[in-house]
Parts: C-alpha cells; sequence; structure tokens
C-alpha cells in the first residue's frame, strides 16, 4: 500500500476531514455516567473491556490514552471486526486508571501490539456468547447461525434478529474459553486494516475535545510554580506579600523539597494559587524567587561533553562480544572511524503539561493529560497519605506527548495545592516551565570502528557513552543501562564474524527520560551513518552495504553473543528479528526514491534502514543544499513494516509525523545547561520544523502477514541519517554532531 500526502491549504485539511477515500466512520464518545443510566449493571460482558447494553449498544473501555496516534481507535477496530459490530452503534468510554485494565501506560508503541489479541478475544467471545443464544432459541447448531453488522441471522431459514434481541440471553451464559474462539480471516475483515477517522476528530476540528487544559470545574483556581533551576535546588527567598498584592493572587503555597532520586516527584519550589491564570503568573513573577543550586549547580553541557568522549577513551564495559573484533582491525587492510555526538533534546509537545484536581472531603478527583492514569495514582497517593486505587485520575487528550506525560510530577503538584486550598486547583505549566523543568533526552556520545579486509567489511567495534535514564530512580546508575544500548545497539543485524558493542561510564544531572524512540534516536543515526561512510569510502552504494552488512535472510538472537536483550518487552518467538524484513523495506524505499540516480549539484537523496520497537523501517531523504548553506528538504519516503496495519490511516500519520520529529532534532534541537540550569525556554530557543520545512511524504506499508508492531515510535530512528547520508550526497560534508544548525555555511 503506497499513500502519497500533498501539500494543501488549511482550508483543504479542514475540508478533507469530512471525506477522505475509504471507510471513513465515526461514532460518538459519552461518559461513563451516560452507559451507567442506558443499562445499570445489566448487559453482556465478555471482558474488562466490552459491554453491549439491552438495546445493543456496544461500551468499549478504551484503557490507553490518546495524543494523536489513534489508539483509542484502532483498539476499538480490533473489537468491533471480531464482534461483527455496527460502528455508529459503538460508545467509546475513556478508561478511568484501574489496574484490573492492565496496563495502562501509552509508551513504548505498545497499545495495539500488546493489546491485539486481548481485544480480538473481547469482541470474538460477545460474538460467540450471542451466536450461542440464537443458536438456543432457534433450536439449530451454531454453525447454523452467522453474525453480520450487528444482526445474527439464522442460516437455515433466513430469519434475522438485532443483538440486541439475544443480549439478556447471552449474558447468561458463560464466556467462552479464549481456546475455543475463532478470528476473522483477514478478507472477511471490515475494520481491521482498514483506514477509519480518528474518533475524536469531530471534537478536535470544532474545538469541543478535552485537553488538560480544557479542564474546568467549578470554583476552581489556578496555579503556576517557581521552580529550583537546577535537579535538586532548594528554594531559600520568595516576597509573599508582593504576590498578595496582585490582584487575583490568593495564596502563596510552599511545594516540598525534592530529595532524590527524582522518579517523578515534584521538583519543589513555592506556588501562587489565583482565579486566573495570568493573576498566578504575574503573582509569581512579583515573588522574586531565590534558590539555591545544589550538587547539579555545576553542570554546564560544553564542559561535560568533555567527559564523554573521556569515557569513550576510557574503560570499556563490554555488553556484547562476537570472534576477535580487535584482532580483525589490526590486521586490517583499512579501517574506519568516526565519533557522534549528540545533545540533549526535549519533548516540546504543543501542550504543556496541566493536572486538576479536586478534594470531595477525603476523595480525590484528578483530570490529567498524562500518557498513564495508573502512573498518576502510584505517584500522588504517597504524597497524599492515600491507596493509589483510591485516587480516581481520568486521562484527558494529550496535546502532544512524546514520553513527557508519562512523568506526573505536575500532578503530585495539584493534589497538594487542592487540598491545601479547599478547591479545586488546575496546576498550569507554562512553555518556560516545560522546556526548563522537564526531564531529557539523555546527551551522548559515540565511537564506531570498522575493518575492511579484501574489499568486504570484517569487523564493527561501537561504543556509546550518555547517562541513563535510570539514574532518574537510581542516583548509582552510572552510564547506559543494557536496555538502552539494545535500543539499536546490541540487536545491530549484521552477519559479521567480528562485532563489538561497549559502553562508557557517565552521570546524570539533569533528570533523563525517555523521548520518541528512546536510545534508538542517537544510536541508529550514529549506524546509519557510518554505514554510508564506509559504503562511500569503499566506492558502493549505501543499499549495496546495508544489503551486504545484513546478509543472509535469517533471524537474530543478541543472546547468542552474550547480550542481554529485551526486544521491546515482547517474546522473540512472537516478534523476530528477521534480517528479511528489514532488507524488504529498504528495497522498497530505494525503489520509491529513486536512490542512485543522478542529481544535480547540491541536491542528493540519502538512506537509512532501522528495526526498532518489533517494527522494521527504512527511511529515503532528499535535500538540496543552497550556496549559501540554506538547507531544504522537498522529499521523503518511509517503508514501513509494522506487520498488521490495524488502521493504516494512523501508520501513514505517524509516519509523517516521525519524520517531521526527527527533521527538528537533527536541524535544531539541542537543550543546553550552564550553571545547572537550562538555557533553551521556548521556540525561539529551541526551534522546531515550522510548516514550511515539512517535505512532501510518501508512505508504503508493506502487506506482512505478522502480528502488529509498533508504529508511533519506529518512524523516527532512520530518518536522521537518511538526512545527514543525503547532506553528504549533495555537498560531499559529513555531519557527526547533531544539530546541524549552522554547520552547511
Amino acid at each position: 500500500m503506497t499513500v502519497h500526502v500533498k501539500k494543501v491549504s488549511r482550508r483543504g485539511v479542514i475540508q478533507g476531514m469530512g471525506v477522505t477515500a475509504g471507510l471513513v466512520l465515526m461514532a460518538p464518545v459519552v461518559s461513563k455516567r451516560v452507559v451507567a443510566d442506558a443499562h445499570g449493571d445489566k448487559g453482556l460482558t465478555s471482558s474488562v473491556y466490552l459491554m453491549l447494553d439491552n438495546e445493543g449498544t456496544v461500551h468499549i473501555e478504551i484503557h490507553r490514552v490518546e495524543m494523536g496516534q489513534g489508539s483509542r481507535t484502532g483498539l476499538p477496530q480490533i473489537i468491533a471486526d471480531e464482534l461483527d459490530a455496527d460502528w455508529s452503534r459503538i460508545n467509546f468510554l475513556p478508561a478511568h486508571g484501574d489496574k484490573k485494565f492492565g496496563d495502562q501506560n501509552t509508551d513504548g508503541s505498545t497499545s495495539i501490539r500488546m493489546f491485539f489479541t486481548a481485544f480480538q478475544q473481547a469482541g470474538a467471545s460477545a460474538r460467540a456468547m450471542l451466536v450461542q443464544a440464537a443458536a438456543n432459541e432457534w433450536g439449530v447448531g451454531i454453525g447454523d447461525v452467522d453474525a453480520k453488522n450487528h444482526k445474527l441471522i439464522n442460516k437455515i431459514n433466513g430469519a434475522t434478529a438485532d443483538y440486541a434481541d439475544f443480549v439478556a440471553a447471552a449474558a447468561e451464559l458463560p464466556v467462552p474459553d479464549a481456546s475455543s474462539l475463532t478470528f476473522k480471516a483477514k478478507n472477511m475483515r471490515q475494520y481491521i486494516g482498514r483506514p477509519v477517522r480518528n474518533i475524536y476528530m469531530n471534537d478536535i476540528i470544532t474545538g469541543s475535545s478535552m485537553f488538560g487544559q480544557d479542564v474546568r470545574r467549578e470554583n476552581m483556581l489556578f496555579a503556576v510554580a517557581a521552580r529550583p533551576p537546577v535537579v535538586g535546588g532548594k528554594i531559600t527567598g520568595y516576597d509573599k506579600a508582593a504576590a498578595m498584592a496582585v490582584s487575583g493572587v490568593v495564596d502563596v503555597v510552599d511545594l516540598p523539597t525534592m530529595a532524590f532520586p527524582a522518579a517523578f516527584k515534584p521538583l519543589g519550589g513555592v506556588a501562587v494559587l489565583a482565579t486566573n491564570t495570568w493573576a498566578a503568573m504575574k503573582g509569581r513573577e512579583a515573588l522574586n524567587a531565590q534558590f539555591e543550586g545544589g550538587e547539579n549547580a555545576g553542570y554546564d553541557t560544553t564542559e561535560y561533553e568533555k567527559t564523554l568522549w573521556q569515557s569513550i577513551e576510557g574503560k570499556d564495559i563490554n555488553v556484547l562480544n562476537r570472534g576477535d573484533v580487535d584482532g580483525a582491525l589490526a590486521s586490517a587492510d583499512k579501517t574506519y572511524e568516526a565519533d557522534y555526538f549528540v545533545p540533549h533534546q526535549h519533548h516540546a509537545p504543543m501542550e504543556p503539561p496541566a493536572a486538576t484536581a479536586e478534594w470531595d472531603g477525603e476523595d480525590l478527583k484528578m483530570w490529567v493529560c498524562c500518557q498513564d492514569p495508573q502512573a498518576v495514582q502510584n505517584t500522588v497517593a504517597p504524597f497524599v497519605g492515600k491507596k493509589p486505587e483510591d485516587i480516581y485520575v481520568e486521562a484527558t487528550l494529550l496535546g502532544g506527548a512524546f514520553g513527557r506525560k508519562s512523568k506526573p510530577d505536575f500532578a503530585v503538584e495539584a493534589a497538594l495545592l487542592a487540598r491545601h486550598a479547599g478547591r479545586p486547583v488546575k496546576m498550569v505549566w507554562s512553555r518556560e516551565d516545560d522546556m526548563r523543568h522537564g526531564y531529557y533526552h539523555t546527551i551522548s556520545a559515540q565511537r564506531v570502528r570498522a575493518a575492511v579486509s579484501d574489499g568486504k567489511v570484517t569487523a564493527w567495534k561501537h561504543k556509546a557513552a550518555y547517562p541513563s535514564i535510570m539514574q532518574t530512580f537510581n542516583p548509582a546508575a552510572n552510564g547506559p543501562g543494557g536496555f538502552e544500548i539494545g535500543l539499536g545497539l546490541t540487536d545491530i543485524p549484521f552477519e559479521l564474524d567480528n562485532l563489538q558493542i561497549n559502553s562508557g561510564e557517565a552521570k546524570a544531572h539533569v533528570r533523563i527520560g525517555w523521548l520518541r524512540s528512546v536510545a534508538n534516536i542517537q544510536q541508529a543515526w550514529a549506524l546509519g551513518s557510518f554505514v554510508d561512510e564506509i559504503a562511500h569510502g569503499e566506492g558502493k552504494a549505501t543499499d549495496a552495504m546495508w544489503m551486504e552488512l545484513i546478509g543472509s535472510d535469517r533471524d537474530i538472537n543478541p543472546a547468542d553473543d552474550g547480550a542481554e536483550y529485551g526486544n521491546y518487552n515482547a517474546p522473540l518467538d512472537t516478534h523476530p528479528i528477521t534480517t528479511g524484513r528489514l532488507k524488504a523495506v529498504l528495497q522498497k524505499v530505494v525503489d520509491m526514491s529513486g536512490y542512485g540516480k543522478d542529481m544535480p549539484k547540491g541536491r542528493g537523496i540519502g538512506i537509512s534502514v532501522h528495526r526498532s520497537f518489533v517494527s522494521f523501517i527504512a527511511s529515503a531523504v532528499e535535500v538540496e543544499v543552497t550556496e549559501d548553506g540554506e538547507l531544504r528538504v522537498p522529499r521523503a519516503w518511509m517503508a514501513v513494516d509494522c506487520g498488521l496495519a490495524v488502521n493504516p490511516d494512523r501508520v501513514k500519520a505517524q509516519m509523517e509525523g516521525a519524520v517531521v520529529f526527527a527533521m527538528s532534532i537533527a536541524k535544531h534541537g539541542a537543550i543546553t545547561a550552564e550553571n545547572g540550569a537550562i538555557v533553551q525556554a521556548n521556540y525561539d530557543t529551541y526551534p522546531v520544523c515550522r510548516i514550511d520545512e515539512a517535505p512532501e511524504v510518501e508512505v508504503a506499508i508493506m502487506d506482512v502477514d505478522a502480528p502488529p508492531g509498533g508504529v508511533g515510535e519506529p518512524g523516527v530512528p532512520p530518518v536522521t541519517a537518511a538526512l545527514t547520508n543525503a547532506i553528504f550526497a549533495a555537498t560531499g560534508k559529513r555531519i557527526r554532531r547533531l544539530p546541524i544548525a549552522d554547520q552547511l555555511i
């Protein structure tokens, strides 16, 4: 399947919301109260995710959050198909935080791949129960009853009945054992594999959707906070009287001082409560809060980079070893070596964090733009002396997240302030708050060496040094953990006799958090760039070099070479590292882009390929570099093998977004620190790609008979290498440190 994305006007985009090719469907989203009024405690329940009421309406509890990736549309598609439901008769219920739903952390590109089977079973179970109930009533075998589009059909006499007619009888039957269920064949599906419009689209385009910043409660106060600019710092003074003198300010409240490990704790400082956000912000200005820096006050990213390179030169922590790499390097006809550097990055979502808390006696309710309502429960609970399950949390829509909103420090602030005020409180983070007090993608250094003999690569040695995400939870962590190295390094798919992966020590001085595609960001960039460097050095096409390195069609297990490998929390027998699939997407993107064709001066196409989050993605990017160093990206191509694509429209959208996200990192993104404090504050100092920088994107979704893989994150990793390889093709200039910024001038 190939989808072409054309540049259109804003009006064209809005008009296009109404009618698109393929299956475009919409159904209402209703509250849990509406459902309770409709069917009370009765109805057909086949799982925690699904209920049919006595009117035949299907109520689907969608336990994952929605941030544009479409999980709250894709998961119901699975149930609807197996239930053979009429889409217009489905109510979608965004679930509150509750461990009965299983994992609710909408992170790691897991929603479809982790819950496809559970939602498939929920729909198939309900269908089987309805069919059995009809067969019992009609006195026929279950094979003589068909279910189609909310109707039960007696295949013997042609009689039909609505699902509603048999809900009560079916509800009395036991839920079938999963092993007895039958699922639809691929050619019989009407929703899975078809483009279904996001269930929130109407609300989004009319402005009636509810994001975290949109929540309003009666008698609500608004809060902002002055936080220590250095992680682990403390407040030393502020002018409460000056803040209280600002019209609309109601109170000034100390926040608890943070103790390490940082985890998801609030950073401390002091909050201003007011009747509106403007008053709260002006009150914060009037505070003139002062802070001391603490142990991270000396953090300077320019100086810290030197320590990373010292770590690269220093002790190797070996995480994978195959053959005799050092021997092969020593005896090689030729060797290649390159260093790659990536600075801290920030999520920079369009909507900064927001959380609203309301106490009713001892009952606490919260509305949070979070990626995991259970994480909110678990994080807030110890601060307010409650059990997690006793805190009601609804996850609103998210105006972007990219990993930031899986960390609910801001929700703790809201809960504490609401209890203090005795009124509902919304904790509002400004763009500057988010940029300067966030969780950052790590700063990293990498060195890659390769040996070539008789025109063939014979050895590959790769070392990475960067602060680990784990130090946010364990101060003793020192350097990347095995799970981080496993995001693109220990699973290198090269058929080489000699392969070694090492890490180096590095301590964190800011809160490190996962960003979209996590350590694949830097590791896939170095990997894809170095393949291109060797290819050009050896006079070979880069696609040919990739094919040569990947080698034969096979499945790979990094444990065979001594590596601890998590495979994105998926079993390797279900989601194997299959080199044939990797080569197939590479060949597809080469064919799509015309890679290798002659290009005018100053223009070039670069390619790269990468497996992450158990999906296989190849990217090609075309660039034009003017004589004065201006970089333009007119086109990009993405070939995607994510196994079964439940909603191709969302897969396409995620690939388009991945191109822009990766280009933002490559062209502009750099978070720096001086004296422990983050320098950047808004999009003027931390730019992201604007609409005039966005290329035309063509997306090809491979038709592969495999379980669903991830989609939200795996599009990002190959794009940056494809972009910088294209720059080399156009100019002969190698980019080995990000961002590109003014390196082309």
